[in-house]
C-alpha cells in the first residue's frame, strides 16, 4: 500500500506531501518497513550462538 493517493482527513492535503502532523505520522506508518537488523546477521549470530553452546557441551559435558 502506498500514501500517494491518500487524502488526509485533517487538512484535505495528499499524505505524501506531509504538510500536518497526521500526514507525516500516517506516511511514516505506511513506509515503516521490516526490523533494521538484517536477518543475514540474526543467522549469523544464531549460528554462533549454537557453535558456543556445542564448545560449551564438549567441554564440560
Amino acid at each position: 500500500m502506498s500514501c500517494e493517493h491518500l487524502i488526509c482527513a485533517r487538512c484535505s492535503n495528499p499524505v505524501v506531501e506531509g504538510r500536518c502532523a497526521t500526514c507525516r505520522e500516517a506516511r511514516s506508518e505506511l513506509h515503516r518497513h521490516g526490523p533494521s537488523v538484517p536477518p543475514a546477521l540474526v543467522l549469523a549470530g544464531l549460528v554462533a550462538l549454537l557453535f558456543a553452546a556445542l564448545v560449551l557441551q564438549r567441554v564440560y559435558g
